[in-house]
């Protein structure tokens, strides 16, 4: 039988590195690790609602595209610093945003600060191009052609392969599927190869679909 292992687990210590630098007691790990995943559903809310205010002035912005790449906690016994990569150019108050994250966490004895940092190739990120497959999916559209064009927009970016699988009950079909689409090449069992990669599930009125995004950069 084939054993399932996450990329970015598996290449842990070679070509990724961990999104949450801190130390912990064993007894409490648990505590930092749900206080980790609270600041980043604080910031995705946070940033979705502005995003809102945005969508409906301007209808032509995609409201899936949240523009977050990567959310990194870095935590000390004296403060929280936390780094937030965008995609897109997103009107982000940095001092406004900490000091709602400080009122959601109830920090009180440390301090929180936060930093953006834009990233130079938006669609070679794949959360960024499983939200834009996403958007693509709730407007109806096929999804083959929205594989397609997820693929097609990855043509400026410096990546060696990409691969693009989507699962569930596609085109409303009763039975449930998987279809998947891969330009280049995707070395999912070499550990030297930096590879990108990210599960991100979409509701549909049909069910929820999964989508599987992983990217090949380059062999270290």
């Amino acid at each position: 039988m084939g054993q399932k292992r996450n990329p970015l687990g598996f290449r842990l210590g070679t070509t990724q590195d961990h999104h949450s630098l801190w130390f912990a007691q064993p007894k409490n790990y648990s505590e930092g690790l749900e206080e980790d995943q609270k600041i980043r559903d604080s910031i995705k809310n946070y940033v979705q609602k502005n995003r809102q205010k945005n969508v409906q002035k301007n209808r032509r912005i995609d409201s899936d595209l949240s523009g977050i790449a990567r959310i990194e906690i870095q935590k000390t016994i004296e403060r929280i610093k936390v780094r937030i990569y965008l995609a897109f150019p997103i009107v982000l108050k940095e001092s406004s945003m900490a000091a709602f994250l400080q009122k959601e966490l109830h920090c009180v004895n440390r301090k929180l600060t936060v930093a953006t940092t834009r990233i130079e190739e938006p669609y070679g990120n794949p959360i960024i191009l499983a939200q834009y497959i996403a958007g693509q999916l709730k407007e109806r559209v096929p999804f083959r052609k929205a594989m397609r064009e997820a693929v097609e927009k990855t043509k400026k970016a410096k990546i060696k392969g990409i691969r693009v699988q989507i699962a569930g009950r596609l085109g409303g079909k009763d039975i449930a599927r998987v279809e998947w689409i891969r330009k280049g090449r995707v070395p999912l069992q070499t550990i030297r190869a930096k590879i990108d990669y990210c599960s991100y599930p979409v509701r549909t009125i049909y069910g929820v679909l999964g989508i599987k995004i992983w990217i090949f950069r380059d062999k270290k």
